[in-house]
């Protein structure tokens, strides 16, 4: 008799199968709910870009990782700086949502509440960042040699190569997620972040309850001043019609140049009520050129501004190392995400999202020569097109934008998976332009 050993093992091969998948399965609600648990222990709170990114956990890791290590890790600029270069940042495309957002977290890091009053009232080595911020935010292809030499030799106010390094990161890093705020409809449905039961500060580590850490750090402010900022911040969250107040306080501000902000209850002091306006803070405060904006990238060659071909300068052989030179370990951080996001899990074909990663930088003036571009037009909709060129070049017109039909038929991951994709396409864009400008200054 012949006995056939495999017919008697695949049931048990079957079971051992499925209890593989199910524990991959376990594994990854592990992994979002280790996220989750790390966001309520920061802030009490999982604010609502967490929310959205939690459907694909190992890039809401990755994303963690460098947005923390550029706000509040070592680096060559002080805390308030970083929060008030996100702020000049979210403002460019009007985006409530990380306006609000930083500027809390900039009074907590022991910020000066003056300059949320506007952009004339921050220092001027901060003001200098204002042409390369917009040029960035709306035609990264404009980036030159002397943008960068203008900052690093403005005399006493002049940036050092590795802080303006720093700040060009923050500012792409903002940019790119203005894209995500408003690509999946966050900035419309803005609640201010409700506050933390403990009154763990904004600056307090995401991952340090995994590394046993649950110390929380000190804030640089006096603690009188600490403690009198974070009522204030934390009172102004309990408000059920902060957003209606924040609304009719702008108005009033544009009629007479005085203080808006009336308080909700008897209590609050005059203090709290003019720290809470400032905290709240009308994005065009930070906006010298409202008409500046994206404009078409003309490739003809009469044009002055030419192809970024990444035959010549790409971010694997050019701006990773240069960057992670003069930034320490960010260019790892940034990498983990551009890999990330291309690996991530996805219903979408390869060759699907290459079509979206390569369609974003040609509409920012970014080319590859070995790939052929008749396939983004077989492989996206005009719908599509016309979506991810809005999200990706002016998201802030985005929030009358009808979505495309053929997103309802697909889950809500896979159309966060396109935003991702757009966020981090983006990013390396204004990278690339940016770092390609330094190396220029450098060998010139």
């Amino acid at each position: 008799m012949i006995i056939c050993l495999n017919k008697m093992e695949y049931p048990l091969r079957s079971q051992c199968q499925r209890v593989q998948k199910q524990v991959m399965v376990n594994r990854e609600k592990e992994r979002v709910s280790l996220l989750v648990m790390k966001k309520l222990v920061s802030r009490g709170s999982v604010d609502a870009v967490s929310q959205q990114m939690a459907s694909h956990p190992q890039y809401l890791e990755s994303f963690l990782r460098t947005q923390h290590y550029i706000l509040h890790m070592d680096g060559p600029l002080p805390l308030p700086y970083r929060h008030y270069i996100a702020i000049m940042a979210a403002a460019q495309h009007h985006c409530n949502y990380l306006v609000y957002l930083h500027s809390a977290q900039f009074l907590r890091v022991g910020g000066d509440p003056q300059w949320l009053q506007g952009l004339e009232a921050a220092p001027l080595r901060l003001r200098l960042l204002d042409h390369i911020n917009k040029v960035l935010a709306h035609q990264p292809w404009l980036t030159t040699c002397s943008h960068i030499q203008t900052l690093l030799k403005a005399g006493e106010q002049c940036w050092s190569l590795a802080e303006l390094v720093q700040a060009v990161v923050i500012l792409a890093h903002c940019h790119s997620l203005c894209s995500f705020v408003f690509g999946c409809n966050t900035d419309s449905n803005f609640v201010p972040l409700a506050k933390s039961p403990n009154g763990t500060p904004l600056t307090f580590c995401p991952f340090d309850a995994a590394n046993g850490n649950t110390s929380v750090p000190q804030s640089t402010a006096a603690p009188s001043e600490h403690i009198a900022r974070r009522r204030s911040l934390d009172s102004s969250c309990d408000m059920v019609c902060l957003k209606e107040k924040i609304q009719k306080s702008q108005e009033e501000q544009e009629r007479r140049d005085e203080r808006f902000l009336q308080t909700q209850t008897l209590q609050q002091t005059d203090m709290e009520e003019e720290e809470e306006m400032m905290c709240f803070a009308d994005p065009s405060r930070f906006v010298t050129d409202a008409d500046f904006c994206y404009q078409e990238f003309a490739r003809r060659d009469e044009d002055r501004f030419q192809v970024l071909r990444v035959q010549d300068y790409s971010w694997e052989d050019h701006g990773f190392s240069l960057v992670n030179r003069l930034y320490s370990d960010i260019g790892h951080l940034l990498d983990d995400r551009f890999r990330n996001v291309a690996t991530l899990p996805s219903m979408h074909s390869p060759d699907l999202k290459r079509a979206i990663w390569n369609y974003i930088h040609c509409v920012l003036g970014i080319r590859y020569d070995d790939y052929d571009y008749g396939e983004v037009n077989q492989l996206l909709a005009r719908d599509l097109k016309l979506y991810i060129k809005a999200v990706a070049c002016y998201p802030d017109a985005t929030k009358s934008l009808v979505c495309p039909l053929s997103w309802t038929l697909l889950k809500a991951s896979e159309r966060i998976h396109v935003n991702l994709l757009i966020v981090e396409a983006r990013l390396q864009a204004e990278l690339l332009y940016a770092l390609r400008a330094i190396t220029q200054y450098m060998i010139a």
